[in-house]
């Protein structure tokens, strides 16, 4: 994708308020919402406000509108899962004049109806993060190859049993969710195991909360303590699994992996909470959708198809045949608080 550096402009400070089923940070009035205007006003709608990778992700995004002369405005579910508050937050987007929509949509399916009168009015709209069902209910999305992060997860799991047959915990994340379906399907590739393979020894969803997955895996160790892999979806999850492994003892016995490359989790990976994680780059994505909303507004050239902004193994624990970095390389690199 092409991208333009144009010369930075200070916007308005941001007002913060709350409306029903979302969180909103406006930076600008109505308008209309055809490109080709030359005024790029940018939308972003993500899952919660709260995450550390969406904070980051919002960040990313209203750095880069501020550097490239665009209006931003931000909302957000009030949890992961909210399409309601997602539908709401568009449509308020929508009144405010936005040309071009970012989202990470909490359901891959749960909001087309609103991004298709979005894209019916004239509105780019572009998905970060995780994919829609179809892919094609959006102009483009810009994200993590989840499945290939899942894979990358699952492989390194595998070498590092050395050999062992694995006796398998998965921690999943929101059920129907695109990204839980493609990192929990990449990590069965990766490791070398179906769904109803007996080496799964339990599965627990967790909504990507570390509670949930605490409460989860202490319910699936009242069956069964004789394991020595974990796959956990996100990092949240992964402190979770790692409190109720702890607490049974069971840390040293088990080989756990886990996806986000937040600074959080890079540090779990040197204190030893976890052996790898799968870092993602969510200031690319938001930085790549404010850029193609700029190129939008200026010429009404509209990005498509799937952009893969990568991702990275990042462990103390290397193992052959398995491309990874340190977490000295992770802590240069991650997103969130260092």
């Amino acid at each position: 994708m092409r991208q333009r550096s144009l010369a930075a402009l200070a916007l308005a400070a941001a007002l913060t308020v709350t409306t029903a089923g979302c969180t909103v940070e406006r930076h600008w009035g109505g308008g209309s919402n055809a490109g080709g205007g030359g005024k790029a006003k940018v939308g972003l709608v993500t899952k919660t406000d709260t995450n550390p990778y969406f904070v980051e992700l919002r960040a990313a995004a209203k750095a880069a509108a501020e550097a490239n002369g665009a209006e931003f405005s931000a909302l957000a579910g009030q949890f992961d899962g909210d399409n309601d508050g997602q539908v709401r937050a568009i449509e308020n987007l929508m009144q405010q004049g936005a040309n071009t929509i970012l989202i990470t949509p909490s359901s891959s399916t749960g909001v087309l109806d609103a991004i298709d009168r979005a894209r019916k009015a004239g509105v780019l709209v572009i998905a970060l993060d995780t994919a829609t069902e179809p892919d094609t209910a959006v102009d483009a999305t810009f994200a993590t190859d989840n499945f290939e992060a899942g894979r990358q997860q699952g492989a390194y799991v595998k070498a590092a049993l050395n050999g062992k047959p694995p006796k398998l915990f998965m921690v999943d994340g929101t059920a129907g969710s695109t990204v839980d379906t493609q990192r929990h399907t990449g990590f069965l590739k990766g490791i070398g195991l179906t769904d109803a393979s007996p080496e799964i020894k339990g599965k627990t969803p967790a909504n990507g909360d570390q509670s949930l997955a605490q409460q989860g895996v202490e319910n699936l160790l009242q069956r069964t303590t004789d394991i020595n892999a974990v796959y956990t979806m996100n990092e949240p999850m992964g402190r979770g699994t790692y409190a109720a492994l702890q607490a049974r003892g069971l840390v040293n016995q088990i080989v756990m992996g886990s996806i986000d490359g937040g600074c959080e989790g890079v540090k779990n990976v040197r204190d030893g909470q976890y052996a790898a994680t799968v870092m993602q780059f969510p200031k690319k994505m938001a930085e790549q959708g404010v850029l193609a909303a700029v190129e939008y507004a200026k010429t009404g050239k509209k990005p498509s198809g799937f952009v893969n902004t990568g991702s990275a193994v990042i462990t103390d624990k290397p193992i052959p045949g398995v491309e990874s970095q340190d977490t000295k390389w992770g802590l240069e690199n991650c997103w969130g608080t260092k």
